[in-house]
């Protein structure tokens, strides 16, 4: 059955670009009559600011998304996330990296593997996971066959930060893992990352999911909508004008639709059209 999920980090409230985000995953979840969850990205604990995941829940249900089983709150996870640490140290596919940032960037920006072959040193480390049989390229339903850079690809990125914090690589992969998540459905700014989680994919569940990567929002400067920009965020009194927008940026023509502002209609309809636009026969 088909598993997808909308996974925002607790920053701040949603924005537009989130919510093209939300409802593009929403709505491929419902053309495929599968499961659509909600997790809470908070494993970078000191990103996340107090509230802002109620808030975030708030202006999903506002907008008539609602999800399958209970949320996931990534903060809450970490007894599994080490298991699976564990797992990747008894099997010899991690080692302890106390390299800087400014190291790796004065040896050319790529990490080259430095201290696989070192011993241990009493100074606060990073785990990193051997990269032996790295992804790099995948088949994107909306962008087609994506090639990644090679070195990039092949280089041995962080599982566990050097403050004891797991890294966001390590946790979005056990997370999807065990949701049984089938589709990822995101933004395009999420392509780069996507090529080391499907190699962590391959090495614990021996499968991958299908990616779908969506088109960004972006100002009027050209730059990515972002917390980090202060884009602001949505006003759930205006849900059915905002939907609509959304669908606009998804490449749903919604002008059928200019006098109704019931969501749920607007939902149901957009789901019909996801189907259409992406050839999907539901199960």
């Amino acid at each position: 059955m088909y598993h997808g999920r909308f996974a925002p980090t607790p920053s701040g409230p949603l924005h537009l670009g989130s919510l093209v985000a939300a409802v593009g995953s929403y709505l491929d979840a419902h053309a495929h009559n599968g499961q659509w969850f909600v997790r809470i990205e908070d494993v970078d604990k000191p990103r996340a600011v107090p509230g802002a995941a109620d808030t975030i829940l708030r202006q999903l249900e506002d907008h008539g998304l609602t999800w399958h089983g209970e949320v996931i709150f990534q903060s809450d996870r970490d007894e599994s996330y080490q298991d699976y640490i564990n797992s990747l140290t008894s099997a010899d596919c991690i080692y302890q990296c106390d390299c800087s940032r400014k190291a790796i960037r004065e040896r050319g920006g790529i990490y080259d593997g430095y201290c696989r072959t070192r011993q241990p040193r009493p100074t606060p480390y990073a785990l990193r996971y051997i990269n032996s049989n790295p992804v790099n390229q995948f088949n994107d339903r909306a962008l087609g066959v994506q090639l990644g850079d090679t070195s990039t690809c092949a280089e041995d990125f962080v599982v566990k930060r050097r403050d004891g914090l797991y890294a966001y690589q390590l946790a979005v992969v056990v997370d999807d893992i065990e949701q049984g998540i089938t589709d990822i459905v995101r933004g395009s700014d999420l392509v780069v990352p996507s090529f080391w989680q499907l190699t962590l994919w391959q090495h614990i569940a021996k499968t991958e999911p299908r990616m779908m990567h969506l088109p960004l929002v972006t100002s009027n400067d050209g730059r990515k909508l972002s917390k980090q920009n202060h884009a602001p965020a949505i006003n759930s009194q205006h849900a059915s004008d905002n939907l609509l927008t959304a669908l606009d940026y998804l490449g749903i023509d919604a002008h059928e639709l200019s006098e109704t502002r019931q969501i749920d209609e607007i939902l149901a309809f957009a789901v019909q059209k996801w189907r259409k636009k992406w050839h999907i026969t539901p199960a």
